[in-house]
């Protein structure tokens, strides 16, 4: 199993949500109102007067095939809103309580 931690602008949390519903992901955590900054080209996400947007984050537990269709599905739309963000990270599962 693979986590799957995903960083973005908030104003793309329904094409995030929308993805998972494609992909058939239910179970998942998600963090609203983040802040933060790109690492390459990111502008400050900070929900101030100078730096108004915020991030919003998701963190979804998924089978190994799943993780490259999802990430797949991710760059996409990163592709196609690059100037709003987003970012995804996998990490192994090493354990988990039912």
């Amino acid at each position: 199993m693979k986590a799957v931690f995903i960083v973005y602008n908030q104003s793309l949390t329904g094409q995030v949500l929308e993805i998972f519903g494609k992909s058939g992901l239910r179970g998942f955590t998600q963090w609203q109102g983040i802040s933060g900054t790109g690492s390459v080209k990111g502008v400050p996400h900070e929900g101030t007067h100078t730096w108004p947007e915020l991030n919003n984050a998701h963190l979804v537990i998924v089978e190994d095939h799943q993780v490259s269709p999802l990430l797949a599905q991710l760059g996409t739309l990163n592709q196609s809103v690059e100037e709003q963000g987003l970012r995804a990270f996998v990490w192994n599962i090493e354990a988990t309580v039912w």
